[in-house]
């Protein structure tokens, strides 16, 4: 086990180190769909990336987040892309009930030609997040419009969005913050790293197994050799 942790150690050291060189990168496109189906959390996860278009109004899906800012929500906000794709973005954290933004009933599902409508352009860029999985204890309710995760193709079934992106967007902090608006820029990218301590403590034990061992067969021939 000590030495599987070893491995372990290689390995979160390299993930570590990618991930680093990507969020300090230069952004670049957003994949299209065409990309769509090679995308990967190794070569793609935490990737900053640009995208343009406008977004897609009432249907924005606020998810619950605990951050040290307090009890809040993520804003995911369709995003229709110039090429008629649809990717959700993170625009960032609200307090509970700041600015009027507050859990509500779940808007109606999107029209198809929902993009169509068009509106104001926007140009942002961000970190590429393959889309969360629902957790064992805590569910998403699309129902109820209660959400924990942001699981992208449960978010898009319930909103009826149709060609959305198999992930979405933490959106970077724009240029002024507006009061009651959600804030962005708060992704922290943390990856937990114990594996040398697990080896240190695996191999311990191993010794003292082995230093046990080692006595109970000395102990063992002493009693013979008095007997």
């Amino acid at each position: 086990m000590g030495t599987w942790q070893i491995f372990r150690l290689q390995w979160k050291l390299a993930l570590i180190d990618r991930v680093e060189q990507r969020v300090h990168a230069a952004p670049v496109d957003a994949p299209g769909a065409a990309k769509w189906p090679q995308l990967n959390a190794e070569s793609d996860d935490y990737r900053r990336v640009r995208l343009s278009g406008h977004y897609l109004k009432g249907s924005d899906t606020q998810v619950l987040a605990s951050l040290d800012r307090g009890i809040g929500y993520w804003v995911l906000s369709p995003l229709c892309t110039a090429d008629g794709a649809i990717v959700l973005v993170n625009r960032g954290f609200i307090r509970a009930g700041s600015g009027g933004w507050a859990p509500q009933a779940a808007p109606p599902a999107a029209r198809a030609d929902a993009c169509a409508a068009g509106g104001e352009a926007v140009t942002l860029t961000g970190m590429l997040r393959l889309g969360e999985v629902a957790g064992r204890l805590r569910q998403n309710e699309p129902a109820r419009n209660y959400w924990y995760t942001r699981d992208v193709q449960a978010i898009a079934r319930a909103r009826g969005l149709p060609a959305v992106a198999p992930y979405f967007v933490d959106a970077d902090a724009g240029p002024a913050v507006v009061e009651g608006e959600p804030l962005g820029g708060l992704t922290v990218v943390s990856f937990p790293n114990n594996h040398l301590v697990y080896a240190v403590t695996w191999y311990a034990l191993a010794l003292m197994m082995v230093g046990g061992a080692v006595w109970v067969v000395r102990d063992g021939r002493k009693s013979q050799t008095k007997a």
